[in-house]
C-alpha cells in the first residue's frame, strides 16, 4: 500500500498537518519524515511510519521515499541553503517513483518584484524545478503565519502600543492549524494535481487594524506606531533577537506593511470547506483572557 509522507514531522506545520491527516485517513498510510525520530515518538506510537530523513542527504530520502506515492515537501528554513535541499527532495522523489509532490512556497503579490531574502527566490526556483520535473505537483502558496504576529508585537503590545513596519498595507495572514487542513485536503482527495494555490484568511487586515482591535479587546487605548523597517529591526534586537534574525523578521513586516500579502483569493476556504480563522477571533484567544 502507498504511503503519504509529510517531511518536517516535528516541526509545527509537520505535526499539525499530520494530525490533520489522522483524522482523514488511518496511520498506516501515514509516513513521517524527521531527522531525528526520537522527536516523532509519540506519532510512532500512534501507528505511524517514522522515518528518518534530512534534506541535505539525498540518501536519507531516497531510504524514505520508498513505497510513497505522495510527499508534502515543507519548504526548508531560512539562514540554510533551502534550494540545494528542496532540489534533493524533488530528485530523490523522482528516483524513488513518487508520483505527487505538494510544496509550501510562500504567497506572492501577483506583479510585484518585491523579494524576500533567502525566500522568495528560492520558492521561485522549487516551482520552476517542480514543474521542470515530470512529477505531478501541486504549489501552495501561504501567507504569513497568522502564529507569529503575538512574536512580532511583543510582550508589551497592550502596554507600549503596536510598533511595527509603517504603511497602510494589509495581509491576509493565516493560521498554521488552517493550512495543516488544507494540506491534508490536497494529499488526500483526487483533483489538486498541476494546480497553484494562494493560501490565506478571507480578509485582509492592516497592522492599525491590529491596534484598533487589541483596543477592543483590552478596554483601553493601543496606539500604532509605523517605523521604518531598520527601526523596527533594532526594536527587535533591543528584545534579544540577534541581528540577522531581526533584519529577517523586519522584511517580513515591511511586506505586510506594502501590501505583498493583501490577495485575497478564497482558495483555502474552498479546500476546507469553512472559513479559517481570522485576526480578531485569533487575537482574542491570545489577549482576551
Amino acid at each position: 500500500m502507498s504511503k503519504i509522507l509529510v517531511t518536517g514531522a516535528t516541526g509545527a506545520l509537520g505535526k499539525l498537518t499530520v494530525e490533520a491527516l489522522l483524522r482523514r485517513v488511518g496511520p498506516e498510510r501515514i509516513a513521517a519524515l524527521a531527522r531525528d525520530p526520537a522527536k516523532a515518538i509519540g506519532l510512532a506510537k500512534r501507528g505511524v511510519d517514522v522515518r528518518r530523513g534530512d534534506y541535505f542527504d539525498p540518501d536519507s530520502l531516497m531510504s524514505a521515499f520508498r513505497d510513497v506515492d505522495k510527499v508534502l515537501m515543507i519548504s526548508a528554513v531560512a539562514f540554510t541553503d533551502r534550494l540545494t535541499q528542496q532540489l534533493n527532495v524533488i530528485d530523490a522523489a523522482k528516483a524513488s517513483g513518487v508520483k505527487h509532490i505538494i510544496y509550501t512556497s510562500i504567497q506572492r503579490k501577483p506583479g510585484s518584484t518585491f523579494e524576500i531574502s533567502m525566500v522568495t527566490q528560492a520558492d521561485k526556483d522549487t516551482e520552476a524545478a517542480l514543474k521542470a520535473s515530470g512529477l505531478a505537483f501541486t504549489i501552495l502558496r501561504n501567507s504569513l503565519y497568522l502564529d507569529v504576529l503575538p512574536f512580532m508585537l511583543g510582550e508589551l503590545v497592550l502596554e507600549e502600543g503596536v510598533r511595527l513596519t509603517q504603511g497602510e498595507g494589509k495581509g491576509v495572514l493565516v493560521a498554521r492549524s488552517d493550512l495543516a487542513e488544507a494540506n491534508a485536503v490536497v494529499l488526500t482527495e483526487p483533483g489538486h494535481e498541476n494546480q497553484t494555490y494562494t493560501l490565506g484568511a478571507s480578509e485582509a487586515f492592516s497592522f492599525s487594524d491590529v491596534a484598533a482591535e487589541l483596543s477592543e479587546i483590552s478596554g483601553k487605548l493601543v496606539g500604532f506606531k509605523g517605523v521604518s523597517a531598520r527601526q523596527y529591526a533594532q526594536i527587535l534586537e533591543a528584545r534579544g533577537l540577534p541581528k540577522h534574525f531581526a533584519d529577517f523578521l523586519s522584511e517580513w513586516s515591511h511586506a505586510v506593511s506594502v501590501g505583498e500579502f493583501e490577495q485575497v483569493t478564497g482558495d483555502l476556504e474552498r479546500l476546507t470547506g469553512r472559513a479559517p480563522l481570522s485576526y480578531k477571533t485569533y487575537l482574542r484567544q491570545i489577549y482576551g483572557s
